[in-house]
């Protein structure tokens, strides 16, 4: 088998290239549309879907494409392939239901409307990449389980720290090492933040308060953590994670209890440490001899050994996990089975009965990651399905938020596929 990099090439001189649909036009979405189109050898990005068309073009006139055909009917999107136009829409589906399209990108960060999304590609044989941690971290499972059946990938990205994370955990493995503990680097974290303390740093960045938010209150981190560990398999040492603050990666090692590292595998993260960013995986190694030659290459004395990557590049990096995709029906992240870790919806302030709640990044609830068998046990509301909710029992700031605490919105296909993945993976 060629590589990616060879078999990229091959479609580019064969005039055939990989083409891709992308669903957003945000912040992220924008970054991704430009390093497509100026461009990948071997991938066209031949559409781009967005509720609001003129940030579709928004899109595609940042990366420096000013001419693309407006479309209404899978018909038109087609002719516009055809005849190498570019083409925007605010009709997803039409991306699902074109024969030529090959990959669909969600960018949205949305559930309900990403579940959906997903569901109708996977449905129409499109492969899939989860820029969407919102909802693979929530779903996951249960829509590797649809894309397994339909004979497609399914697959969150290279670039973001799960996929960083998980390519230097299977490289490790094929080489024979034993990694015990991955996850990422994080230089703060303020449970509390808010869109309104994010406000000014969003605008500066042209980006959303509320994704802005969702870094900063730590419940990305707990669903890009989910996403990881339901790829590997390791859990977590306790809710919330250990959370490391070291002055290097090198050092978190020292400070992960070794009986979880060996019983389970653990997912966390270093907290303010060199080079702040990218991914780490921690190996165990116990034979003497090996351990010697690890010392002599300045690993360290082990038995415990720190890798790490030191960037992570989602926009650009996204052009791999496209490729081994289509091309290898190769996931770069992507659930072992059902979930090994969930977020749970946790109080940011103190609700009050008839309070709604405002999803991830907003003014109400952070998310953490906890063990599955734990989160099940105490009945934890999902963090990905908490939008919407209206609380029925005064909750404490801090206090996790439970099924029995909020009426959740009737009629969502997100709830529907939850309780499938519950019921899939007993």
């Amino acid at each position: 088998m060629k590589a990616v990099d060879e078999l990229l090439q091959q479609r580019h001189e064969q005039g055939n290239p990989i083409k891709v649909a992308l669903v957003g036009a945000g912040a992220s979405a924008r970054m991704i549309a430009l390093h497509l189109v100026t461009p990948v050898n071997g991938i066209r990005l031949v559409a781009i879907a967005n509720r609001t068309l003129e940030n579709a073009g928004r899109a595609y006139r940042e990366a420096g494409i000013t001419s693309f055909a407006r479309v209404t009917t899978v018909a038109a999107l087609e002719d516009a392939i055809a005849k190498g136009s570019c083409a925007v829409t605010d009709n997803p589906t039409l991306l699902c239901e074109a024969r030529t399209v090959d990959i669909i990108v969600d960018a949205t960060g949305a559930v309900e409307f990403g579940a959906q999304l997903a569901m109708h590609a996977i449905q129409n044989r499109k492969h899939v990449v989860l820029v969407n941690a919102e909802l693979d971290s929530t779903l996951g499972p249960i829509l590797k389980a649809r894309a397994d059946a339909a004979g497609v990938t399914i697959t969150n990205t290279d670039g973001d720290e799960p996929g960083v994370a998980m390519n230097l955990v299977r490289y490790l493995k094929s080489i024979g090492l034993r990694p015990v503990a991955t996850g990422n680097l994080k230089g703060m974290i303020d449970l509390y933040r808010t869109p309104e303390t994010q406000r000014a740093f969003a605008t500066k960045y042209s980006m959303n308060p509320k994704i802005v938010t969702s870094f900063a209150d730590g419940t990305k981190l707990s669903m890009e953590s989910t996403v990881l560990a339901n790829a590997s398999g390791f859990k977590v040492g306790k809710r919330g994670m250990y959370g490391i603050r070291c002055e290097h990666v090198n050092e978190i090692a020292k400070y992960l209890p070794l009986d979880q590292l060996l019983a389970n595998g653990l997912v966390d993260y270093a907290l303010g440490a060199a080079p702040h960013t990218g991914a780490f995986v921690v190996i165990y190694e116990e034979h003497p001899i090996k351990k010697s030659h690890l010392g002599y290459f300045k690993m360290g004395e082990g038995p415990l050994y720190v890798f790490y990557t030191p960037y992570h590049l989602p926009h650009i990096q996204i052009a791999a996990t496209i490729a081994r995709a289509v091309l290898l029906g190769d996931a770069t992240v992507a659930p072992m089975g059902g979930a090994v870790c969930s977020v749970a919806a946790v109080a940011k302030k103190d609700l009050k009965v008839g309070e709604v709640l405002d999803g991830v990044g907003g003014f109400t609830a952070y998310g953490v990651i906890e063990n599955t068998k734990i989160f099940d046990a105490e009945e934890l509301l999902p963090m990905g399905l908490s939008e919407g909710g209206r609380i029925i029992r005064n909750i404490r700031r801090d206090e996790p938020i439970r099924y029995t605490d909020v009426e959740l919105p009737e009629g969502r296909f997100c709830d529907q596929l939850y309780a499938e993945q519950r019921g899939h993976f007993v």
